[in-house]
């Protein structure tokens, strides 16, 4: 019986070590960090039954997005923007802006 070597595919390196090799891969990385500090900090401030309906988004230089699940989640959050503001602000976390988006509902 004669054994065929294995191949061996590239090497592999561990994913801490990957995201640091890739600027790209590190600024998505401390985007989302972003978006979920700024999500802990508002999260006391949504009333309980919103927080499901409620998920953190995207950051980027124009501001930071509320990705909810339907219009009248929407149009609560957009009431109480002036207080989110707020605690973001007091947090040392200011936002150009936050914007709420509904998500697409499953066809």
């Amino acid at each position: 019986m004669s054994h065929k070597p294995t191949p061996t595919g590239p090497a592999t390196r561990p994913i801490r070590e990957a995201l640091d090799a890739s600027a790209p891969l590190l600024r998505l990385v401390e985007r989302v960090r972003a978006s979920n500090e700024r999500y802990e900090v508002i999260k006391p401030a949504l009333p309980p039954a919103l927080r499901r309906h409620v998920q953190p988004g995207p950051v980027d230089d124009e501001g930071w997005a509320l990705l909810v699940t339907n219009a009248a989640v929407s149009a609560k959050l957009r009431q109480m923007l002036p207080r989110l503001d707020d605690l973001l602000r007091e947090a040392g976390l200011p936002t150009p802006a936050i914007r709420i988006r509904v998500l697409a509902s499953p066809a």
